[in-house]
């Protein structure tokens, strides 16, 4: 039993908890008819921002809807899968909601992707409509060669530029890019919106809650990626629940909006909570940390939202000296684990630039959208990721059970709430393994993670269960290694993994960046191996450390430890 508003005294603070109710009613509608609404409430305020052009709410429903006519006029239906392989455009947030609008699904990748995952995320999906950039062209020809498409869409940004920016853009960029030939199967976003004006009658297909709106992929860092079908509900509640934790304050409010729609995060929070709450995203087509902070300098947005790697990067920026973040009411950080050291890091650098907030870490998996729990406005314990959203409810399990563990003891996190998928696409197995209906008759999610509960209902992620090291018969977290490694001034980051080993089945490498200006030395390595003894177990001691000049990414920018633990077993497998 885990709280609920009947059961304030297992958190009896949480009376004095602002304004967050414990539960919402949220509508049984679609995603589209969500940022409609807001539309009607004030058709004037702005929705989406790029490159210095805005689109007001009148506007971008306008363009949204001969989007959808576009898509209805190349025979798109109700029901059917569209793959949208964009970057954080408007053209993207035009697809997102014109293929909801006429009640297909948006499958959301990731445009970096190789031509054999996107012809895999198509299959997957089972979708035969892919659109893309100009610059992805090429890239787009071969998936040609090993997926079957019926319709591919090139968008070119210059399109939504204003004509100064579009003049330069053409002439620095766009020149360099192949020539987009047409055909049967081709045809250039220009004439796609232009061919829709032959629909006469408008393609609006009602949607319900429980209908599915989007498909996102899992990241694939602890195993073959999966399709996620997630339902207009989920991205409502999720935007509804979002908004209650930031007290309703998302109204006419700016998000920068630099994590990418293809991710849960992105698309969920940084576009579809501002949509639903009447808010404005500013897009970020490609992060950077030098253009991340020139943008906090030049759109003072309200709310930021990023990975810890894009926020230590801010902090390090020496663009950002001098700035005024006092625009700030909203810092949250997700997608990965935010170390304790660097959570402090990021609240003196908001601090010592006239923010009045801290950084709010949540946590949540892309089966659930994104976040479902987030650190409360007043009130954080070090090391926790916060407390559950309105109607979503956590227990801590033992590994491989349904068996609930008592507070403060380490299992598995298992969460229900209005956010959960409805399941895989073609994983059976894995559908049974993760949603499983519990004695409470309810379908608890089975996150793969572990950590623990404390009894005041504060949440505590410790690791992925499939990334838990065992050597010598002892459970190692790496994130706690970690952890301890990041405290030392000279380190910038790290990742441990762990090595098979002959004797003790796995012993723990180090990988460790550091910071710039410090050089490598088997004096800095006694340093840190001195450190690490003093906080961790002789067990879990690092038997190895390698510096690196950088540390692999996933394509949302969490460190990549699969990639390492790869080029281990290759290492292993010539030098025998």
């Amino acid at each position: 039993m885990k709280y609920d508003a009947e059961e304030l005294k297992i958190a009896p603070w949480l009376s004095s908890y602002g304004d967050v109710p414990f539960h919402l009613d949220y509508p049984d509608t679609s995603i589209v008819t969500a940022l409609m609404d807001s539309r009607n409430r004030d058709p004037k305020q702005i929705a989406i921002s790029f490159q210095d052009k805005k689109w007001s709410f009148e506007n971008l429903a306008e363009s949204i809807k001969k989007t959808a006519r576009a898509f209805s006029a190349l025979g798109i239906k109700k029901g059917d899968r569209v793959t949208v392989c964009l970057p954080n455009t408007p053209q993207g947030v035009y697809c997102l909601y014109a293929i909801n609008y006429i009640g297909a699904v948006a499958s959301m990748i990731h445009p970096l992707s190789a031509v054999h995952e996107i012809a895999f995320y198509l299959k997957e999906a089972g979708s035969k409509t892919l659109i893309t950039l100009d610059q992805f062209y090429a890239k787009a020809q071969k998936v040609r060669e090993v997926a079957e498409l019926d319709h591919l869409i090139i968008a070119r940004i210059s399109d939504v530029l204003n004509p100064i920016k579009c003049a330069a853009y053409k002439m620095l960029k766009e020149r360099k890019f192949p020539k987009v030939v047409e055909d049967n199967c081709v045809i250039k976003w220009n004439h796609f919106i232009h061919n829709g004006s032959s629909v006469t009658e408008d393609p609006y297909v009602e949607m319900k809650g429980q209908d599915i709106a989007v498909i996102l992929f899992s990241g694939g860092t602890t195993g073959t990626s999966k399709g996620i079908q997630l339902t207009n509900l989920n991205f409502n509640a999720l935007a509804y629940q979002t908004g209650t934790m930031c007290h309703n304050t998302i109204a006419k409010k700016k998000m920068l909006a630099a994590m990418p729609i293809f991710h849960g995060f992105g698309l969920g929070v940084c576009i579809h909570t501002m949509m639903f709450f009447g808010g404005e995203s500013i897009l970020v087509p490609q992060v950077s940390v030098k253009g991340y902070a020139h943008l906090l300098k030049t759109s003072q947005p309200n709310y930021i939202a990023g990975v810890p790697t894009l926020f230590e990067g801010i902090t390090r920026n020496k663009e950002m000296d001098g700035v005024d973040l006092s625009c700030l009411m909203g810092v949250f950080s997700g997608g990965d684990t935010l170390p304790v050291e660097l959570k402090k890091k990021i609240d003196k650098f908001l601090a010592d630039h006239n923010a009045t907030v801290r950084v709010r870490e949540g946590y949540g998996t892309t089966e659930c959208v994104t976040a479902s729990c987030l650190t409360p406005y007043n009130k954080e314990k070090e090391g926790s990721i916060g407390l559950p959203f309105p109607d979503t409810y956590y227990k801590i399990c033992k590994p491989g059970t349904q068996d609930e563990v008592p507070y403060g003891e380490e299992g598995e996190i298992c969460l229900r709430g209005k956010t959960v998928m409805l399941g895989y696409i073609n994983h059976e197995q894995e559908n049974a393994e993760t949603l499983q209906k519990h004695p409470d008759g309810h379908i608890w999610l089975h996150t793969g993670d572990v950590g623990y509960m404390d009894e005041e209902g504060f949440i505590f992620f410790r690791q992925r269960i499939k990334r838990m090291i065992v050597t010598s018969g002892y459970n190692v977290y790496p994130s706690q290694l970690e952890n301890v490694i990041n405290e030392i001034e000279e380190v910038r980051t790290s990742c441990c993994i762990g090595v098979p080993d002959t004797y003790k089945m796995h012993r723990v490498k180090a990988f460790i960046v550091l910071n710039d200006g410090v050089e490598e030395s088997e004096e800095l390595k006694t340093k840190i191996l001195a450190h690490c003894r003093e906080h961790i177990a002789k067990y879990a001691m690092p038997s190895e450390i390698e510096f690196r000049k950088d540390l692999p990414k996933t394509l949302v920018g969490k460190i990549a430890y699969t990639v390492l633990e790869k080029e281990e077993e290759e290492k292993l497998k010539k030098a025998n």
